[in-house]
Protein backbone atom coordinates (compact mmCIF):
# COMPACT_ATOMS: atom_id res chain seq x y z
CA UNK A 1 0.00 0.00 0.00
CA UNK A 2 1.25 3.60 -0.41
CA UNK A 3 2.52 5.31 2.69
CA UNK A 4 0.83 5.81 5.54
CA UNK A 5 2.42 9.44 5.77
CA UNK A 6 1.72 10.96 2.60
CA UNK A 7 3.94 13.85 1.79
CA UNK A 8 1.09 15.86 0.52
CA UNK A 9 -2.51 16.20 2.61
CA UNK A 10 -5.32 15.69 0.54
CA UNK A 11 -8.83 16.47 0.94
CA UNK A 12 -11.16 13.47 0.97
CA UNK A 13 -14.86 13.24 1.13
CA UNK A 14 -16.83 9.58 1.67
CA UNK A 15 -20.11 9.19 1.24
CA UNK A 16 -22.08 6.98 3.96
CA UNK A 17 -18.91 7.41 6.10
CA UNK A 18 -20.98 7.54 9.66
CA UNK A 19 -20.68 3.66 9.93
CA UNK A 20 -19.16 0.49 8.87
CA UNK A 21 -16.53 0.27 5.93
CA UNK A 22 -17.27 4.15 5.84
CA UNK A 23 -16.43 4.85 9.02
CA UNK A 24 -13.23 3.17 9.12
CA UNK A 25 -12.22 4.51 5.52
CA UNK A 26 -12.43 8.20 7.25
CA UNK A 27 -10.50 7.37 10.50
CA UNK A 28 -7.45 5.29 8.26
CA UNK A 29 -7.70 8.62 6.32
CA UNK A 30 -7.13 10.56 8.86
CA UNK A 31 -4.41 8.50 10.48
CA UNK A 32 -2.29 8.85 6.84
CA UNK A 33 -2.27 12.53 7.10
CA UNK A 34 -5.47 13.12 5.43
CA UNK A 35 -8.11 15.74 5.92
CA UNK A 36 -12.12 14.45 5.10
CA UNK A 37 -15.65 15.22 5.33
CA UNK A 38 -18.20 12.52 5.32
CA UNK A 39 -21.52 12.43 3.96
CA UNK A 40 -24.59 10.30 5.69
CA UNK A 41 -28.42 10.03 6.20
CA UNK A 42 -28.05 9.19 9.55
CA UNK A 43 -27.87 12.35 11.94
CA UNK A 44 -27.55 10.55 15.22
CA UNK A 45 -24.71 8.12 13.96
CA UNK A 46 -22.69 11.03 11.64
CA UNK A 47 -22.69 13.64 15.04
CA UNK A 48 -21.06 10.28 17.23
CA UNK A 49 -18.65 9.53 14.17
CA UNK A 50 -17.75 13.04 13.80
CA UNK A 51 -17.56 14.77 17.22
CA UNK A 52 -16.93 11.45 19.50
CA UNK A 53 -15.20 8.78 17.41
CA UNK A 54 -13.08 11.37 15.22
CA UNK A 55 -13.07 13.69 18.23
CA UNK A 56 -9.00 14.92 18.09
CA UNK A 57 -9.36 15.08 14.58
CA UNK A 58 -12.67 17.42 14.80
CA UNK A 59 -11.49 19.43 17.13
CA UNK A 60 -8.09 19.97 14.94
CA UNK A 61 -10.22 21.03 11.61
CA UNK A 62 -9.12 18.03 9.91
CA UNK A 63 -12.65 16.55 9.49
CA UNK A 64 -16.18 17.51 9.24
CA UNK A 65 -19.78 16.17 8.03
CA UNK A 66 -23.21 16.94 6.73
CA UNK A 67 -26.17 15.01 6.33
CA UNK A 68 -27.00 14.65 3.33
CA UNK A 69 -30.15 12.50 1.40
CA UNK A 70 -28.01 10.74 -1.30
CA UNK A 71 -31.43 10.49 -3.64
CA UNK A 72 -31.62 13.87 -3.75
CA UNK A 73 -29.54 14.85 -6.60
CA UNK A 74 -29.95 19.03 -5.73
CA UNK A 75 -29.02 18.49 -2.00
CA UNK A 76 -26.20 15.99 -3.13
CA UNK A 77 -25.11 19.09 -5.22
CA UNK A 78 -25.30 21.65 -2.02
CA UNK A 79 -23.76 19.32 0.21
CA UNK A 80 -20.90 19.00 -2.13
CA UNK A 81 -20.32 22.77 -2.59
CA UNK A 82 -20.46 22.47 1.59
CA UNK A 83 -17.31 20.40 1.49
CA UNK A 84 -15.36 22.07 -0.72
CA UNK A 85 -15.15 25.24 1.21
CA UNK A 86 -14.19 23.35 3.55
CA UNK A 87 -11.46 22.36 1.31
CA UNK A 88 -10.59 26.00 0.26
CA UNK A 89 -12.43 25.10 -3.20
CA UNK A 90 -10.64 21.96 -3.84
CA UNK A 91 -11.38 18.07 -3.55
CA UNK A 92 -8.94 15.57 -4.48
CA UNK A 93 -10.84 12.04 -4.09
CA UNK A 94 -14.04 11.23 -3.56
CA UNK A 95 -15.05 7.69 -2.12
CA UNK A 96 -18.73 6.71 -3.09
CA UNK A 97 -19.25 4.31 0.04
CA UNK A 98 -22.93 4.68 0.74
CA UNK A 99 -25.25 2.25 0.21
CA UNK A 100 -27.83 -0.22 0.97
CA UNK A 101 -25.84 -3.07 3.12
CA UNK A 102 -28.46 -5.70 2.92
CA UNK A 103 -28.04 -7.52 -0.28
CA UNK A 104 -31.39 -9.54 0.11
CA UNK A 105 -34.92 -8.19 -0.56
CA UNK A 106 -36.42 -7.79 2.57
CA UNK A 107 -38.79 -9.88 4.50
CA UNK A 108 -37.52 -12.91 2.09
CA UNK A 109 -39.29 -11.68 -0.38
CA UNK A 110 -38.24 -13.04 -3.84
CA UNK A 111 -38.10 -11.51 -7.28
CA UNK A 112 -41.41 -12.76 -7.70
CA UNK A 113 -43.14 -10.42 -5.23
CA UNK A 114 -44.35 -6.96 -7.05
CA UNK A 115 -43.43 -5.63 -3.56
CA UNK A 116 -39.96 -5.62 -4.65
CA UNK A 117 -39.96 -3.09 -7.55
CA UNK A 118 -39.41 -0.26 -4.72
CA UNK A 119 -36.77 -2.17 -2.98
CA UNK A 120 -35.44 -2.24 -6.70
CA UNK A 121 -35.27 1.15 -7.01
CA UNK A 122 -34.54 2.32 -3.49
CA UNK A 123 -30.74 -0.59 -4.47
CA UNK A 124 -30.38 1.32 -7.65
CA UNK A 125 -30.61 5.33 -6.13
CA UNK A 126 -28.62 4.65 -3.49
CA UNK A 127 -25.80 2.18 -4.78
CA UNK A 128 -25.47 3.47 -8.56
CA UNK A 129 -27.43 6.89 -9.08
CA UNK A 130 -25.76 8.61 -5.74
CA UNK A 131 -22.34 7.72 -7.36
CA UNK A 132 -22.99 8.99 -10.38
CA UNK A 133 -24.86 12.25 -8.77
CA UNK A 134 -21.49 12.25 -6.36
CA UNK A 135 -19.14 12.18 -8.93
CA UNK A 136 -20.77 14.65 -11.23
CA UNK A 137 -20.96 17.24 -8.21
CA UNK A 138 -17.45 16.42 -7.65
CA UNK A 139 -15.96 16.95 -10.90
CA UNK A 140 -15.68 20.66 -11.05
CA UNK A 141 -13.69 20.83 -7.55
CA UNK A 142 -11.42 18.09 -8.63
CA UNK A 143 -10.79 19.69 -11.90
CA UNK A 144 -10.63 23.49 -11.12
CA UNK A 145 -7.63 24.61 -13.24
CA UNK A 146 -8.22 25.67 -16.81
CA UNK A 147 -4.45 24.52 -17.60
CA UNK A 148 -6.07 21.04 -16.65
CA UNK A 149 -8.15 20.50 -20.21
CA UNK A 150 -4.56 20.84 -21.79
CA UNK A 151 -2.19 18.87 -19.34
CA UNK A 152 -4.03 16.56 -17.12
CA UNK A 153 -3.71 16.86 -13.97
CA UNK A 154 -2.07 13.87 -13.15
CA UNK A 155 1.07 15.17 -15.37
CA UNK A 156 1.98 17.79 -12.74
CA UNK A 157 0.52 17.45 -10.04
CA UNK A 158 1.59 13.83 -8.15
CA UNK A 159 -0.98 11.09 -9.00
CA UNK A 160 -3.40 13.90 -9.00
CA UNK A 161 -7.23 13.69 -8.11
CA UNK A 162 -9.61 10.62 -8.19
CA UNK A 163 -13.12 8.88 -7.65
CA UNK A 164 -13.00 5.41 -5.89
CA UNK A 165 -16.20 3.64 -5.91
CA UNK A 166 -17.11 1.05 -3.50
CA UNK A 167 -18.56 -1.86 -5.45
CA UNK A 168 -18.97 -5.64 -3.97
CA UNK A 169 -18.32 -9.52 -4.96
CA UNK A 170 -21.72 -9.94 -5.34
CA UNK A 171 -21.35 -8.12 -8.52
CA UNK A 172 -19.81 -10.97 -9.93
CA UNK A 173 -21.01 -14.32 -7.77
CA UNK A 174 -25.10 -13.70 -6.36
CA UNK A 175 -27.09 -15.38 -3.74
CA UNK A 176 -30.45 -15.88 -4.38
CA UNK A 177 -32.83 -12.76 -4.28
CA UNK A 178 -29.96 -10.55 -4.67
CA UNK A 179 -31.28 -8.95 -7.87
CA UNK A 180 -31.24 -5.56 -6.58
CA UNK A 181 -28.06 -5.30 -4.90
CA UNK A 182 -26.14 -7.23 -7.56
CA UNK A 183 -27.37 -5.18 -10.13
CA UNK A 184 -26.75 -1.82 -9.19
CA UNK A 185 -23.18 -3.06 -7.72
CA UNK A 186 -22.55 -4.62 -11.58
CA UNK A 187 -23.94 -0.99 -12.45
CA UNK A 188 -20.79 0.79 -10.71
CA UNK A 189 -18.36 -1.24 -12.57
CA UNK A 190 -19.66 -0.02 -15.61
CA UNK A 191 -19.86 3.28 -14.46
CA UNK A 192 -16.50 3.39 -13.15
CA UNK A 193 -15.09 1.86 -16.49
CA UNK A 194 -16.88 4.53 -18.75
CA UNK A 195 -15.64 7.30 -16.47
CA UNK A 196 -12.32 6.35 -16.18
CA UNK A 197 -12.44 6.97 -19.81
CA UNK A 198 -14.73 10.39 -20.04
CA UNK A 199 -12.55 11.66 -17.14
CA UNK A 200 -8.92 10.43 -17.93
CA UNK A 201 -8.47 13.42 -20.04
CA UNK A 202 -8.71 15.68 -16.91
CA UNK A 203 -6.21 13.52 -14.94
CA UNK A 204 -9.06 12.45 -13.02
CA UNK A 205 -8.87 8.32 -12.71
CA UNK A 206 -11.88 6.20 -11.68
CA UNK A 207 -11.05 2.85 -9.93
CA UNK A 208 -13.14 0.59 -7.42
CA UNK A 209 -12.49 -1.62 -4.40
CA UNK A 210 -15.24 -4.43 -4.62
CA UNK A 211 -14.92 -6.32 -1.17
CA UNK A 212 -16.09 -9.62 -0.26
CA UNK A 213 -16.84 -10.84 3.76
CA UNK A 214 -15.87 -7.94 5.20
CA UNK A 215 -16.51 -7.85 9.17
CA UNK A 216 -17.79 -4.21 10.05
CA UNK A 217 -20.42 -4.51 12.81
CA UNK A 218 -18.41 -2.89 15.39
CA UNK A 219 -17.83 0.46 13.42
CA UNK A 220 -20.47 2.57 14.94
CA UNK A 221 -21.76 3.97 17.73
CA UNK A 222 -23.38 0.95 19.42
CA UNK A 223 -20.33 -0.91 19.00
CA UNK A 224 -18.37 1.27 20.58
CA UNK A 225 -20.80 1.54 23.55
CA UNK A 226 -20.58 -2.23 23.93
CA UNK A 227 -17.14 -2.78 23.41
CA UNK A 228 -17.40 -4.82 20.24
CA UNK A 229 -14.02 -5.65 18.10
CA UNK A 230 -13.21 -7.37 14.85
CA UNK A 231 -11.88 -10.39 16.18
CA UNK A 232 -15.51 -10.94 18.36
CA UNK A 233 -17.17 -11.46 14.97
CA UNK A 234 -14.95 -13.92 13.12
CA UNK A 235 -16.44 -17.53 12.43
CA UNK A 236 -15.45 -20.93 12.09
CA UNK A 237 -16.70 -20.61 8.29
CA UNK A 238 -14.99 -17.57 8.17
CA UNK A 239 -11.32 -19.45 8.43
CA UNK A 240 -13.15 -22.50 6.23
CA UNK A 241 -13.72 -19.58 3.35
CA UNK A 242 -10.57 -18.19 3.08
CA UNK A 243 -7.21 -18.34 2.27
CA UNK A 244 -6.31 -16.18 4.53
CA UNK A 245 -7.58 -18.36 7.33
CA UNK A 246 -9.84 -14.97 8.17
CA UNK A 247 -12.63 -13.08 7.14
CA UNK A 248 -11.57 -9.12 5.95
CA UNK A 249 -10.76 -6.23 7.87
CA UNK A 250 -11.84 -2.91 7.71
CA UNK A 251 -8.35 -1.80 7.44
CA UNK A 252 -7.97 -4.08 4.07
CA UNK A 253 -10.43 -1.92 2.57
CA UNK A 254 -8.83 1.34 3.61
CA UNK A 255 -5.21 0.11 2.38
CA UNK A 256 -6.28 -0.63 -1.26
CA UNK A 257 -8.05 2.68 -1.39
CA UNK A 258 -4.63 4.47 0.00
CA UNK A 259 -2.61 2.22 -2.19
CA UNK A 260 -5.54 4.00 -5.44
CA UNK A 261 -5.54 7.27 -4.21
CA UNK A 262 -1.51 7.18 -4.63
CA UNK A 263 -1.33 5.05 -8.05
CA UNK A 264 -1.41 7.50 -10.49
CA UNK A 265 -0.58 5.09 -12.96
CA UNK A 266 -3.73 3.19 -12.43
CA UNK A 267 -7.14 4.02 -13.57
CA UNK A 268 -10.33 1.66 -14.89
CA UNK A 269 -9.47 -0.82 -12.49
CA UNK A 270 -11.81 -2.97 -10.12
CA UNK A 271 -9.96 -4.67 -7.17
CA UNK A 272 -11.97 -7.82 -6.28
CA UNK A 273 -12.37 -10.08 -3.73
CA UNK A 274 -13.06 -13.76 -5.00
CA UNK A 275 -10.86 -15.57 -2.22
CA UNK A 276 -14.23 -17.53 -1.19
CA UNK A 277 -14.78 -19.31 -4.37
CA UNK A 278 -11.17 -19.93 -4.33
CA UNK A 279 -10.93 -22.11 -1.11
CA UNK A 280 -14.29 -23.92 -1.86
CA UNK A 281 -12.71 -25.53 -4.59
CA UNK A 282 -9.33 -26.30 -3.25
CA UNK A 283 -8.17 -30.53 -2.50
CA UNK A 284 -8.50 -29.74 0.87
CA UNK A 285 -12.08 -28.14 1.11
CA UNK A 286 -13.40 -30.87 -1.20
CA UNK A 287 -11.60 -33.28 1.55
CA UNK A 288 -13.21 -31.16 4.64
CA UNK A 289 -16.41 -30.94 3.15
CA UNK A 290 -17.23 -34.01 1.94
CA UNK A 291 -21.02 -33.23 1.85
CA UNK A 292 -21.10 -30.29 -0.53
CA UNK A 293 -24.20 -28.98 -1.74
CA UNK A 294 -25.81 -28.54 -5.22
CA UNK A 295 -24.99 -24.68 -5.48
CA UNK A 296 -20.66 -26.20 -4.53
CA UNK A 297 -20.76 -28.66 -7.41
CA UNK A 298 -22.61 -26.02 -9.74
CA UNK A 299 -19.59 -23.71 -8.99
CA UNK A 300 -16.94 -26.83 -9.32
CA UNK A 301 -18.20 -27.73 -13.00
CA UNK A 302 -18.12 -23.68 -13.65
CA UNK A 303 -14.61 -23.21 -12.47
CA UNK A 304 -13.69 -26.35 -14.17
CA UNK A 305 -15.21 -25.35 -17.59
CA UNK A 306 -13.41 -21.75 -17.09
CA UNK A 307 -9.98 -23.34 -16.39
CA UNK A 308 -10.60 -25.49 -19.54
CA UNK A 309 -11.33 -22.14 -21.42
CA UNK A 310 -7.89 -20.29 -20.10
CA UNK A 311 -6.03 -23.41 -20.69
CA UNK A 312 -7.47 -23.54 -24.85
CA UNK A 313 -6.69 -19.60 -24.99
CA UNK A 314 -3.10 -19.86 -23.75
CA UNK A 315 -2.61 -22.59 -26.89
CA UNK A 316 -4.41 -20.42 -29.17
CA UNK A 317 -1.80 -17.35 -28.07
CA UNK A 318 1.27 -19.15 -28.19
CA UNK A 319 -0.22 -20.59 -31.50
CA UNK A 320 -0.12 -16.95 -33.15
CA UNK A 321 2.24 -14.85 -31.45
CA UNK A 322 4.63 -17.25 -30.41
CA UNK A 323 5.16 -16.20 -26.34
CA UNK A 324 6.68 -18.73 -24.94
CA UNK A 325 5.21 -17.18 -21.67
CA UNK A 326 1.25 -16.70 -21.41
CA UNK A 327 -0.79 -14.15 -19.63
CA UNK A 328 -3.01 -16.81 -18.52
CA UNK A 329 -2.15 -18.73 -15.39
CA UNK A 330 -3.70 -21.77 -14.95
CA UNK A 331 -3.37 -23.83 -12.08
CA UNK A 332 -4.73 -27.72 -11.80
CA UNK A 333 -7.93 -28.21 -9.52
Amino acid sequence: MASSQPSISKNIIVSGGARGIGRALARYFLEAGHRVYIFDISEEELTYTTKTHLKKCYEDGKVNSAVCDLRNVKEIRAKVSEAAKFFDNSIDVLVNNASIASPYWKDGKTMEDADTFDEWKAYIDTNLTSAFAMSQACIPFMKFRQSDADDGAHRIHGAGPCIIHIGSFRAHTSDPNQEGYAASKAGQLGLMQAMSISLGHLGIRTNLVAPGRIKVAHECKEGDEKGQDWAGQVSEKDVDDHPTNRAGRPKDIADACLYLIEAGFVNGVGVLDIFVCVKLTSPQARYNRRWRSAEEEELDRFLGASRYACGRATEIWDRFYGHKESCWHVSEP
